[in-house]
């Protein structure tokens, strides 16, 4: 049950009060005296507080106590209880953040109810801000996966505009993250316990669309049978995500255009406006100028919604992040059977990585969901690979052929054959580290540190250049000119 802190300067009504929440179950603090009692609220900690409005019929130690309670982290719920009872003390009581007002002398029955109120409303909050607190941490800058230097650019500018207002244009092809960027933009914000309301534009109709952005009054068209809210609506406070929003239709584009230069929406069928607080999280997977060029798309609702642009690579422009990308899906996957973590041979690493990924990251993890779904053993081979992508990759890389088929037939996959997955929030182990050793510029370790991983692939390949770019996920150029050290920063 619940730790109640009780406040009243009469003893008996204290007494009284206490035997009643005792016989609850709950854990009761009694005290007749406001300074005691104010300083016990950080001891306590209670999830609610009773306290008298008028401890000593002279000074108001009660609101005291209450703005005292409301600051506590979590902050207690508190009803407010007086002999003095008048709609002015009630107004004061409630505006200072009192759940619940009583007048003496209550009725017992009508006390129990307002306290297992106040307690319901309490656990309600706890959980509300329990869910908030495991939604910030999933989307976390930290959760977006990627160390490439187009990824680290994303990064730094959602860092840098998540807690503004600004209008956001994210833009990458389908799979990449555009929704999971807008979530980390939210969550992120000051606008984080508002909600967050994500719509995709090309889901709906147009005549439905337009009821589900902006809402309806009752009668506004058949089957309109009450007043309804739209989304800008349920998201005041908050953010709304447009996605694919190339695909609006024109009318609804000039409506937008509306609501981003004046901050108000009208509903189908009402000419009075309503005023929203709405952040507009806007996103495109392919360029919105080209659809200007065709006249698809107003020119004028572009430059509103491209205030701030944030581009996302598509993976087949960030192939070092495959693998990592890859650890991140197997995370937490077992074989039911061995009870024991997915691994992954190097051939099959070497199909994945050198795949385009039409589909970008979500096709990735669709892959490896499906892989590890048909794998019989604990390792993910070749074999366990979509086929579709597989031959994809024996059409565009024939060399990579004999290397699939040998791993695909292979009984046991032997040690040395299996790629080490490391989960991204999992450091890799310093080898042979000592704490007496100099520390050496960045620059020069993460030389040092290319060198050793371009080695290695070379030596896996067997000395062949061109396989080990290939693995790689770089050019035959790049390679070249890195192994010869040429490959400097400007």
């Amino acid at each position: 049950m619940a730790k109640v802190l009780l406040v009243d300067d009469e003893l008996t009504m204290v007494q009284m009060v206490a035997d009643l929440l005792r016989q609850e179950g709950h854990e009761v603090f009694p005290f007749t005296n406001g300074v005691a009692a104010t300083a016990a609220l950080a001891t306590h900690a209670p999830e609610l507080v009773i306290t008298d409005l008028y401890l000593d019929k002279s000074r108001p130690h009660g609101l005291e106590i209450l703005k005292k309670a409301r600051e506590l982290v979590p902050p207690a719920v508190v009803i407010v209880i007086t002999g003095f009872g008048s709609i002015e003390t009630a107004k004061e009581a409630m505006k200072h953040g009192a759940f619940d007002y009583l007048e003496k002398p209550f009725k017992i029955d009508e006390f129990r109810l307002c306290v297992q109120r106040a307690l319901s409303y309490n656990a309600a909050l706890s959980e509300t801000a329990y869910l908030r607190r495991q939604l910030k941490k999933k989307y976390q800058f930290s959760q977006i996966i990627g160390n490439a230097a187009s990824m680290q650019e994303v990064y730094k500018m959602i860092q840098r505009v998540a807690d503004t207002d600004s209008t956001i244009l994210v833009l990458g092809e389908s799979g990449t993250g555009k929704e999971l960027v807008a979530r980390a933009l939210h969550f992120n914000s000051r606008r984080q316990y508002a909600p967050f309301v994500p719509i995709n534009c090309t889901a709906l109709p147009e005549a439905l669309l337009e009821s589900e952005l902006f809402g309806h009054r009752r009668g506004a068209f058949t089957g309109a049978i009450a007043d309804k809210k739209g989304l800008f609506q349920e998201a005041d406070g908050g953010t709304i995500f447009l996605d694919e929003v190339g695909s609006m239709p024109p009318l609804l584009q000039s409506r937008l255009l509306r609501v981003l230069q004046e901050k108000e929406v009208r509903r189908v069928g009402d000419n009075t406006p309503v005023y929203v607080n709405v952040r507009v999280v806007a996103a495109a997977n392919e360029p919105l100028e080209k659809k200007i060029k065709e006249g698809t798309f107003r020119e004028d609702l572009y430059y509103r919604l491209n205030v701030i642009p944030i581009p996302l690579p598509s993976l087949r422009e960030r192939r070092d992040d495959i693998p990592l990308l890859t650890a991140h899906f197997l995370k937490g996957k077992v074989n039911s059977r061995s009870n024991q973590p997915f691994q992954m041979t190097r051939q099959a690493m070497d199909v994945l990585c050198a795949h385009d990924w039409p589909g970008n990251v979500r096709e990735l993890e669709n892959a490896i969901e499906r892989a590890v779904a048909l794998c019989e053993e604990d390792t993910v081979q070749v074999s366990d690979l979509p086929p579709s992508l597989v031959a994809a990759v024996k059409n565009k890389h024939p060399e990579l052929e004999t290397q699939a088929a040998d791993a695909a037939a292979l009984p046991v996959v032997p040690e040395s054959a299996l790629y080490p997955l490391r989960a991204p929030d999992q450091a890799a182990p310093a080898a042979g580290h000592n704490a007496s050793e100099p520390i050496a510029p960045l620059k020069n370790y993460l030389r040092d540190q290319e060198q050793t991983h371009l080695n290695r692939a070379l030596q896996h390949c067997d000395g062949d250049k061109e396989k080990a770019a290939i693995l790689l996920g770089i050019s035959l150029a790049t390679l070249y000119r890195k192994l010869a050290g040429e490959d400097k920063e400007g």
